[in-house]
């Protein structure tokens, strides 16, 4: 009998579960669907080591961490339909059914809710996984050879568990409202008429004012800190600390005072004021507002958060690929750190062994590979072989190769602190610039010109000829710093430097000519000056690296001679990769060798990582933001029954009422998105400024993605409301009679 009364309630009240099944439904959807991805990456056909098992667990603790947030929005939206329905419990009481039958009443419709919603939301769950295997490849950058039908248990029951954690904390909630409200306040509750709270419209006009000021500050303090870049200093933390505070107390004071500044700027302009419904359009919206002031301003916050965390993340992603053609120049490199004076007493420590020494001239990196060595057993070293599963000789498989060696900024044999010969905000200064917000000062790379033209000749480009006082800036930074750059070669900038005075024999940087090396995240260059080789040698510049760049011989294919070189990974630790000459160490292996490959991989991968992340956060907050406004909105409809029916009686048209409604509806969905909107403008201006340190940034691609996430949601919720806001006026109208 109670299972075909609560089938019968559902129902009859499917319009009221239409919020919380569209909402679970979703849930169920993204949950699988996202949860399927290491599976999607099988079928893609990605070989990468251990892809599968780390987006499998992202995405199983992303979700675990949503659960909780679709949870409170589902409790959320579960009040609306209990406002709704209370004298309906009530009355079950009065028949006699007892408090704890009515519970089994309201978990029985609510397992009925949740079983359909799983159902819907699995079916429409396993489709978008099918198509997501095309997505994943292409974000991969692979083919779908042998695509077929799948299924995942562990998508399955990872969606299951959260569905039924969300269904027991709705289901507490639910109990606890039958089980704490008495029969009189039950039976009573439809004929309790709204309460209208319209604070004083100057006082919240002013407060309006003052939340649009300090917004305005925030902003402007943002705009011109930059975000903090250097997490461990206090005094740059407690700045944007204070950003942060002044932007969410303006943005709760905007909400907070928006009604009352809403009816002082209405009520002048009495051509609109005093047509058809307005006044009581606007008295309703007022209302509504100051009720909801602080959920609306939360709304807006999230709102920000999902888009700047969409379009900064993709936007960040797409800066670091943009040079990655032009950032991985050969099939392989691995570099060498030499010790300057100063790093090499630090480790001349007592009595260690072997001693540390500085080298004034670079080593070759090609015979010094066959010379590598590993530790053994007994705290000694030996040469490396191939038994060690290492690269040991990279003449075996080097064709065309170069080595490239850059110094320091520095000149060798300075006493106390050691001054740039040139850095960085030097040279941006000479240019009236400042350094871009989140590029730390520091000393610029030197290169001797017959270095860089080995290096042309290895990438097939022209060589350049300096003269005795020529240089040239390379750089394959973003163009916040290569812009600088470019200015300075422009305006003929001369640069002295110990007795020479150099002139550009450029207008820009070549971008394209300017990556030494293979690298993740497409910058290995963020300066360096080409100059006469005998400048170097008059500055008498420490060497600080060299880089060997190998394009792999003919007759050895991309995969045999990345498994040569990658075979059994490379040894990190410096004992085992020290560099000795005439008995010092003067140097390490760079512990980051890398191929071509590799790199492509690593960047394939994290775009696909933080691509799937960003939707599936964002889509989450929009519908958690989108489903709370509409539950607000339902509930203030449902509250201003009375009022509909008022104006039914004195001959409204159901029309009007209805356009009232909408006009109120699209004000508190418009706003805060708007602010939301704002918001992420102002953060996104100065995090792209970041971002440009690593690549060009284009973000309309990430943009219209984020819009359509949008679109979709946020629209469909808002026309969601509005329908069922129609039911709930005329149910009220024809309450009358």
């Amino acid at each position: 009998m109670l299972c075909k009364l609560a089938w019968g309630n559902v129902r009859r009240a499917r319009r009221d579960y239409l919020v919380y099944l569209v909402t679970l439904g979703i849930g169920v959807m993204v949950f699988y669907a996202f949860n399927t991805i290491s599976v999607q990456v099988d079928i893609a056909g990605i070989k990468e080591l251990g892809m599968r098992e780390l987006m499998g667990s992202l995405m199983a603790g992303m979700t675990i961490f949503l659960a909780f947030v679709m949870g409170f929005l589902l409790v959320y939206a579960n009040n609306f339909i209990m406002k709704r329905r209370k004298k309906e419990f009530g009355l079950y009481q009065v028949l006699g059914m007892s408090r704890w039958q009515v519970a089994r009443v309201m978990a029985l419709e609510t397992v009925i809710v949740s079983v359909a919603a799983l159902a819907a939301g699995l079916v429409a769950g396993i489709a978008l996984s099918q198509l997501m295997v095309f997505s994943t490849a292409a974000l991969f950058k692979t083919q779908v050879s042998n695509f077929r039908f799948f299924l995942s248990g562990t998508a399955f029951f990872i969606t299951v568990g959260c569905l039924a954690a969300i269904f027991l904390v709705t289901l507490v909630f639910n109990l606890r409202v039958v089980a704490k409200a008495k029969i009189v306040d039950l039976m009573s509750a439809g004929r309790r008429g709204e309460v209208v709270r319209v604070r004083n419209p100057w006082i919240s006009a002013a407060v309006f004012v003052v939340g649009a000021v300090l917004t305005g500050v925030a902003y402007a303090r943002l705009l011109h800190d930059g975000m903090p870049v250097m997490m461990d200093d206090p005094a740059e933390m407690n700045r944007f600390y204070l950003t942060t505070a002044l932007v969410i107390v303006g943005t709760i004071l905007l909400f907070f005072g928006l009604s009352g500044f809403l009816l002082k700027v209405l009520s002048h302009a009495r051509n609109i004021y005093w047509r058809g419904l307005a006044p009581f359009t606007l008295r309703q919206l007022s209302s509504r507002v100051n009720t909801v002031s602080f959920s609306l301003a939360v709304v807006a916050m999230v709102l920000f958060l999902a888009i700047t965390s969409v379009t900064s993340g993709t936007s960040l992603l797409a800066a670091m690929n943009s040079g990655l053609e032009n950032g991985t120049p050969a099939d392989y490199t691995v570099g060498m750190m030499y010790f300057d004076q100063q790093a090499a007493d630090a480790r001349n420590d007592g009595d260690a062994s072997p001693s540390y020494g500085v080298t004034t001239q670079p080593l070759d990196l090609m015979a010094e590979s066959a010379h590598r060595t590993v530790s053994t057993k007994d705290g000694g070293t030996k040469p490396m072989t191939a038994d060690d599963g290492r690269a040991y000789n990279l003449a075996d498989i080097a064709g065309k190769h170069v080595q490239v060696n850059l110094y320091s900024g520095y000149s060798a044999g300075q006493a106390g602190t050691p001054k740039p010969v040139l850095s960085v905000a030097a040279l941006f200064k000479m240019a009236g610039a400042s350094l871009p917000t989140g590029a730390g000062d520091a000393a610029l790379y030197f290169m001797k010109e017959s270095d860089y033209n080995r290096y042309l000749v290895f990438r097939g480009a022209k060589q350049v000829d300096l003269g005795e006082s020529g240089y040239l800036i390379t750089s394959d930074a973003g163009t916040s710093m290569t812009n600088v750059y470019d200015k300075v070669l422009a305006a003929g900038t001369e640069l002295k430097l110990g007795g020479h005075s150099l002139k550009p024999v450029a207008s820009s940087v070549d971008a394209t000519l300017s990556a030494f090396s293979d690298t993740p995240g497409g910058s290995s260059n963020p300066g360096t000056i080409v100059v006469p080789d005998g400048v170097v040698d008059d500055l008498n510049l420490t060497l600080e690296l060299s880089s060997l760049l190998v394009n792999y011989k003919d007759g050895i294919s991309t995969e045999q001679g990345d498994a040569y070189v990658t075979r059994a990974g490379q040894d990190s630790s410096y004992d085992n990769v020290n560099i000795v000459q005439d008995g010092h160490v003067v140097g390490v292996w760079s512990y980051m060798t890398l191929t071509r490959t590799e790199v492509y991989e690593s960047a394939n991968s994290m775009s696909a990582m933080v691509s799937y992340l960003a939707i599936y956060i964002g889509m989450v907050l929009v519908v958690a933001c989108a489903a709370i406004l509409t539950i607000q909105q339902l509930s203030g409809v449902s509250d201003a029954g009375p009022s509909c029916r008022m104006l039914s009686e004195i001959g409204t048209p159901t029309r009007q009422v209805n356009h009232s409604f909408l006009v109120q509806q699209a004000v508190l969905f418009a706003f805060p998105l708007a602010v939301g909107i704002a918001h992420s403008a102002v953060a996104l201006h100065v995090v792209i400024g970041i971002v440009e340190l690593f690549g060009h940034v284009e973000i309309s691609g990430m943009v219209g993605l984020a819009c359509a996430i949008f679109a979709v949601c946020y629209g469909g919720y808002f026309l969601i409301t509005y329908h069922m806001s129609r039911k709930v006026i005329r149910d009220a109208i024809a309450a009358r009679a």
